[in-house]
């Protein structure tokens, strides 16, 4: 199987970046896109080339670690998948692939398909936590919680932090993330005492942050690869009213 990668290559944030086309000849389909990559890498060393940049970890889309626009699409074109379980066999033997960083005024470039998301660490830090007190555990029945609605708060506890939503979104809108963490802690009895204070204080360090507000495009819904509901985005904005 034959390949041509478009990467964009760029130094460092203060540089101006290009992409560059590197054909990979002989792959294997059952190779996964990052698979792929560590090919080029390598023979880029050997010849003496500076290596392409990007992240990576577990390799099984549940870290969140992987992420960047195949072709104009987050995570490509495979629905509910992240990068690293994207295989070659998606694609045509002899396809051009365009591969680039996510693109958000919140998410600076670092090098390469490598950006900085800490501003969805900070995110977390302005509130998607449950502020509990020390001491022995209490029992597992002590705190009876439905099935439905353990169900509900698990369905969207699912995202990995990727950033796939923001990247996909005209408006860089960190929406879906946010809505995603309210939703998870308060729908659950730990999280209510902070129910109202949390979704007010994350949505206004979202706009700190400079990621843009929600337009009800759905891009964010469709590249999820965790398939979250942009539905949950209504309850956000009804929770910072509570």
């Amino acid at each position: 199987m034959k390949l041509t990668l478009r990467i964009w290559r760029q130094t460092s944030s203060n540089q101006a970046g290009q992409f560059e086309s590197y054909v990979l000849e002989s792959l294997s389909p059952d190779l996964s896109l990052l698979e792929a990559l560590d090919q080029l890498n390598e023979q880029l060393i050997t010849s003496g080339e500076r290596p392409v940049s990007f992240e990576h970890d577990c390799r099984e889309g549940i870290c969140g670690s992987c992420g960047f626009l195949i072709n104009g699409q987050a995570h490509g074109p495979r629905s509910a998948t992240s990068v690293c379980q994207l295989y070659l066999r998606e694609f045509d033997d002899g396809a051009v692939l365009t591969l680039e960083p996510w693109r958000a005024k919140a998410f600076p470039s670092i090098q390469d398909l490598m950006v900085d998301r800490s501003a969805l660490d900070r995110l977390i830090a302005a509130g998607g936590y449950c502020s509990t007190g020390t001491g022995q555990a209490p029992d597992a029945n002590a705190m009876p919680v439905g099935r439905e609605q353990a169900m509900s708060a698990f369905d969207t506890a699912t995202c990995i932090g990727c950033g796939a939503c923001v990247a996909s979104c005209r408006n860089a809108s960190a929406s879906l993330f946010v809505a995603a963490k309210l939703a998870h802690l308060g729908q659950l009895p730990q999280g209510q005492p902070e129910r109202s204070t949390r979704a007010r204080s994350m949505q206004e360090q979202m706009v700190q942050e400079g990621f843009g507000s929600c337009s009800s495009n759905l891009e964010c819904e469709a590249v999820c690869p965790q398939e979250i509901s942009a539905d949950w985005i209504s309850w956000m904005h009804r929770e910072s009213r509570r």
